[in-house]
């Protein structure tokens, strides 16, 4: 039997079935004394993963679950605004700076290279980022859908939302514009 081990540590005589002394008069005992707190061992099993997630669906658990899910959502759209940022800040830097030295009368870059590398790590690290963020999402989604479809008393999986599409176009948008610096096309 899987067990855990747990120490009553109230005085002897003292539970809340005994007439003569109720749990507010009762007093915590220390445990250090080894005679008595061997004697007050109890085992207890720990609960199975099946009995972990039995839940009732209710009113309480449906808007449980529906919150869960939109906070999923939420996650997505702050990847999608970081890999904007990113991607974009990327190509910025790339287009700019290059512009700017290619300008008469601007003193020429010590590394006139930095700004491509720099400009194309920013574009990529963007794109990948998404591409985890999709990755997570969709993993999460489905966790949600095959554990907890009966909680949310949902029947089928709604629509899709047009954020997985958003995310999607800005992976090619990131594909096309680190192709772009990297083929000098820009």
């Amino acid at each position: 039997m899987q067990g855990v081990a747990i120490l009553d540590q109230r005085e002897p005589g003292c539970h809340a079935a005994s007439a003569s002394k109720t749990p507010a008069n009762c007093r915590m005992t220390s445990g250090i004394d080894g005679a008595r707190a061997s004697s007050n061992l109890a085992f207890v099993s720990a609960p199975t993963s099946s009995e972990r997630f039995e839940v009732e669906p209710n009113a309480s658990t449906h808007f449980a679950w529906l919150r869960t899910r939109l906070s999923v959502e939420r996650t997505l759209m702050s990847s999608v605004r970081t890999s904007i940022a990113l991607i974009g800040f990327g190509f910025s830097i790339v287009t700019f700076l290059e512009r700017l030295n290619r300008m008469p009368g601007v003193r020429a870059a010590l590394e006139p290279h930095a700004p491509r590398y720099l400009g194309l790590s920013l574009i990529a690290i963007g794109t990948l980022a998404l591409c985890v963020s999709v990755w997570q999402y969709h993993r999460v989604l489905r966790y949600l859908w095959t554990r907890f479809s009966a909680v949310a008393g949902i029947e089928k999986e709604p629509e899709r939302t047009p954020l997985g599409a958003v995310a999607v176009s800005l992976i090619l948008v990131g594909l096309w514009a680190f192709a772009a610096v990297l083929l000098r096309v820009v």
